[in-house]
């Protein structure tokens, strides 16, 4: 955790993937809006402490949080998501309008979203070149960038768009992320425990079998499906692995388990990156569908940290003036 104090206002905040990155980054939450219900249980059920605001986002006002130093979160991806139409600002859905606004309103030090692979899409080109301008012209240095989940430690293909605007006179210090040149661990090595917690006598086996990190998981939304894996063609590379992905379980398999299991609610948080005792409030659907569509809090962390960087780099710059 880093010294210097820096405050966080976060939008779209589900289940606190990415408020527990900028946490681990040393940024102090200062309030987060969540619409699901759900969510909002699980971000107070981690952490008491954090003001968790239930609603919509549109019925938001941020000029009460104009001295906070980063706006972040995670607008919702079905608009821009290959899974879908990609209506982009057609979609009732589409949110980036509404975090330009609290940028307007809210003036923080810096600006992070994070949204789906698609968003770069040709397509949308004239949709970012559209917010570069708004974002310009309210004093930002605005930069988009592609990051995969799996080079920063999460045992996961999981490739995420971040967008940063940083103000003018903190944007200097900025830079994004390196990869951390390492290998994650296997979807075996990293359930392994997991998996023979019952006892299940095949668990070594199966750990062997599962023997790359993971397929993008896919938490989906309330209008469709429940808490399975995917697609047909994750499905199938859930399969390669020795994993059932048409469903989860709540318990790992018991002792005499004979074919492949099926994943806990857990086992796919660890896979999405958080803690162990980060807790998912509701039953498996509700639960999986939080885990699903998280930020990865270590991709989320690796960002956060440079930005506090170039924020800290700019105050202590000031200091020695």
């Amino acid at each position: 955790m880093q010294s210097t104090r820096f405050t966080s206002l976060e939008i779209c905040a589900g289940a606190g993937g990415q408020a527990l990155g900028l946490e681990q980054a040393g940024f102090h939450h200062v309030a987060l809006v969540e619409i699901d219900a759900d969510a909002c249980c699980t971000l107070r059920l981690n952490r008491p402490q954090w003001h968790v605001v239930e609603g919509d986002l549109r019925c938001f006002d941020g000029h009460r949080f104009e001295k906070i130093d980063l706006l972040a979160g995670g607008v919702p991806c079905p608009p821009f998501s290959k899974a879908g139409k990609q209506l982009g600002a057609s979609d009732e859905r589409d949110l980036f309008p509404e975090a330009i606004r609290l940028v307007d309103e809210c003036r923080p030090r810096a600006f992070m979203l994070e949204n789906v692979r698609g968003l770069l899409d040709a397509v949308f080109d004239d949709y970012r070149t559209k917010m570069e301008q708004q974002l310009k012209k309210l004093g930002y240095v605005p930069g988009w960038r592609l990051l995969n989940a799996c080079d920063f430690g999460v045992s996961q293909l999981r490739p995420r768009v971040v967008f940063v605007a940083i103000r003018t006179n903190w944007a200097e210090g900025f830079s994004w992320p390196d990869p951390h040149g390492t290998t994650p661990p296997t979807v075996g090595e990293l359930l392994h425990d997991l998996m023979r917690e019952n006892g299940w006598l095949g668990a070594d086996r199966w750990s062997k079998q599962a023997n790359s990190i993971a397929p993008t998981l896919v938490g989906g939304s309330k209008k469709h499906g429940g808490p399975d894996l995917g697609p047909t063609r994750a499905k199938r590379a859930w399969a390669s692995l020795n994993v059932d992905a048409m469903g989860l379980w709540d318990q790992p398999p018991p002792p005499d388990f004979v074919g492949m299991p099926r994943l806990t609610p857990r086992m796919t948080a660890r896979i999405q990156g958080f803690p162990d005792q980060w807790r998912f409030y509701g039953r498996k659907t509700a639960a999986y569908r939080q885990i699903g569509n998280a930020f990865p809090p270590p991709v989320a962390k690796a960002v956060a940290e440079r930005i506090f960087a170039a924020l800290s780099a700019r105050r202590t710059f000031r200091v020695a003036l």
